[in-house]
C-alpha cells in the first residue's frame, strides 16, 4: 500500500486529523497520537493497545511488521507499507483507531514560561 492510500485511510476515520506529535507530522485522534510516517514515508508508526498485539502482528507477517529499540517498551508497531497486504493494514489501523478512541482526552500541555530577561 502506498503512502497516499494510507494517508487517505487514516483521514477517513472519524476525528482523525493531521497534526504534530513530538514535533513530527502525525495523525492525531482527538488530540492523541495515532500514527505517523517515517523512513521517507515508507514506514508507518502505529500506536497499538498492547505490546503483545505487536508481537502477534510480527509473528503473522515479519516482513511487514517490526519495531526498533526506540519502540521496545512502547505499544507501537512499525509497518513496511510496501510489504503489508491492504486488507490487513485496514484491519490493524482500524483496531488501533478503536483503541486510541477509547482513551480519555489528553491533558493540556503547559506552555513553557518565557523569561522576563530574555
Amino acid at each position: 500500500m502506498h503512502v497516499v492510500e494510507t494517508r487517505r485511510l487514516l483521514l477517513k476515520l472519524p476525528n482523525v486529523t493531521e497534526g504534530r506529535s513530538y514535533g513530527m507530522p502525525s495523525f492525531l485522534l482527538n488530540g492523541r497520537f495515532l500514527a505517523r510516517f517515517r523512513d521517507n514515508d515508507t514506514v508507518l508508526v502505529l500506536h497499538l493497545a498492547t505490546i503483545s498485539e505487536r508481537d502477534v502482528l510480527m509473528e503473522l507477517d515479519p516482513r511487514a511488521f517490526f519495531f526498533t529499540e526506540h519502540y521496545r517498551n512502547y505499544p507501537a508497531v512499525l509497518v513496511r507499507l510496501a510489504e503489508v497486504a491492504r486488507p490487513l493494514l485496514i484491519d490493524v489501523v482500524t483496531d488501533a483507531w478503536r483503541h486510541v478512541a477509547s482513551l480519555p482526552p489528553p491533558r493540556p500541555r503547559k506552555k513553557p514560561r518565557r523569561s522576563r530577561n530574555a
